[in-house]
């Protein structure tokens, strides 16, 4: 009995990597913590993460911190740059390439080796095969079959058989590394995102109206951008008759080395700024600490007469209706707006959602009028005297909310994308195809033995080998198919 070869370390180590049972377990481990990741907000605030956990669960928020507490150990809160989510990539990566190498020299062998004639007895054991015989000899058969290749799209050899000739022809040889072109495409994906994690940057900047910046901050550390950004303007659009926002814009300028080189450009959620690799994407928004005190309320007076003029103000500043001596004087602010079953105005929350001033109007220096002039609702702008008091904005009391990404890695991902893309189209479109056909003349007729194989894709290729036969048939004939 023959004795078993005893295997080294070495070679034990490389069937463990080798193993498809092992990256069947690594893939499954990566994609369960992905989507803890992806559900709990990396890098949030601590009552960020425990609210999504009380809603996901159910359960109180004592056990939510519990369980945020253990996660946060475990490091689920900075889920991708964690030790142990990285061995999974390094061994996912280990196991791709020992999987790879382990079997791409038999593959490479099977792409590289040229196709050769083959016995009768061969050809009838082929699981693609057909016959059929036709009135016809000598050249005619063989100008028909060369023919019949080339409509197929086969480049033909021929050679001497036991009792004729053959005609043999191969396609696509090359597919069959397609599963290597999307491992390789894999690994230049994780080596992308490996440049991104190391490298890059994913922050968040507060910016209010008017403020500019040179850093950003991830978990309170700054970060040099290379450049300053300034927010210019930003503003919140609602749907008619509701607090709920329907887009957020803000207007960005980007200076380098004391010039402008992007200048008020606007971004919304789905549409960032990029410069010099950073990229800008609106985030969030709110008030400003200071920014009541610092804010500027901007009104366009327009008189009965036609007379237009644009002021910016300060809380308790006054101002004259052009064309008149109508005077008005700002008394107070809400930042949301709302009137009780009685009439009376109160402020419902501490957001820009219904922005409102009081103005107290004189007239040679006698009161006339005072009430609520709201931003969102131009019916109130009209005055009873004629004139008209337009709130445009209170700038300076919003930050827009920018998140702020840095990633290096992000055209070798793309890249990674393009080549798994041409690798799972070879992959799964395309397939190593091989004809032989058999020529034996018998009197006056002449047999044809169609013998084929594809490693996949079969039934295409036989209505394929349909038609090949529809075309010998034909171009024996002296017909046209």
């Amino acid at each position: 009995m023959e004795e078993t070869k005893k295997k080294t370390i070495i070679e034990k180590i490389w069937d463990f990597f080798a193993s498809i049972t092992l990256a069947v377990v690594i893939f499954s481990a990566i994609g369960l913590t992905s989507i803890v990741g992806t559900l709990l907000e990396q890098n949030a605030e601590p009552e960020k993460n425990i609210s999504i956990l009380v809603k996901m669960f159910g359960i109180g928020h004592e056990t939510a911190h519990s369980i945020y507490g253990i996660l946060d150990r475990l490091g689920f809160m900075n889920m991708y740059h964690s030790w142990w989510f990285e061995t999974l990539l390094f061994l996912f990566a280990a196991n791709l390439i020992i999987c790879s190498l382990d079997r791409l020299p038999r593959i490479f062998k099977l792409v590289r080796e040229q196709i050769q004639p083959l016995s009768a007895e061969h050809l009838e054991k082929m699981s693609i095969r057909k016959s059929l015989s036709i009135k016809a000899k000598g050249e005619n058969i063989k100008d028909a079959i060369l023919e019949a290749f080339k409509k197929t799209g086969f480049k033909p050899t021929e050679a001497q058989a036991e009792n004729g000739l053959q005609f043999y022809a191969e396609k696509g040889n090359f597919s069959r590394l397609g599963v290597y072109i999307t491992h390789l495409s894999v690994l230049i994906i994780l080596i992308g995102g490996l440049i991104g994690m190391k490298f890059g940057f994913s922050g968040y900047l507060p910016l209010s109206e008017g403020e500019v910046s040179p850093v950003a901050y991830d978990n309170g550390e700054p970060f040099p951008l290379g450049f300053e950004i300034r927010c210019d303007n930003f503003e919140v659009e609602y749907y008619e008759g509701s607090d709920m926002p329907k887009a957020y814009k803000s207007w960005l300028t980007v200076s380098k080395n004391g010039k402008k080189v992007i200048q008020n450009r606007p971004i919304v959620v789905n549409d960032p700024l990029s410069f010099e690799g950073v990229t800008f994407y609106q985030s969030s928004f709110g008030m400003s600490p200071n920014g009541l005190n610092n804010g500027v309320i901007i009104l366009r007076l327009v008189s009965k007469d036609g007379n237009t003029a644009e002021v910016n103000l300060k809380l308790g500043d006054t101002f004259t209706i052009p064309g008149t001596s109508v005077q008005g004087q700002i008394i107070n602010f809400s930042p949301a707006l709302a009137l009780d079953q009685s009439g009376k105005a109160f402020t419902y929350g501490e957001q820009m959602v219904n922005p409102a001033i009081y103005i107290e109007f004189k007239e040679s220096g006698q009161e006339t009028s005072s009430g609520w002039i709201l931003k969102r609702y131009p019916q109130t702008w009209q005055l009873r005297d004629g004139n008209r008091v337009e709130f445009l904005t209170y700038w300076g009391v919003e930050y827009t909310g920018l998140q702020v990404r840095k990633d290096p890695g992000v055209g070798i991902v793309y890249l990674g994308c393009i080549i798994m893309a041409i690798g799972l189209y070879i992959t799964f479109f395309m397939s190593h195809r091989r004809i032989w056909i058999n020529v034996v003349e018998d009197k006056n007729t002449t047999k044809i033995s169609i013998g084929d194989s594809s490693n996949k894709n079969r039934a295409s290729f036989e209505k394929k080998i349909e038609k090949l036969a529809g075309f010998l048939d034909a171009g024996a004939k002296g017909g046209n198919k």
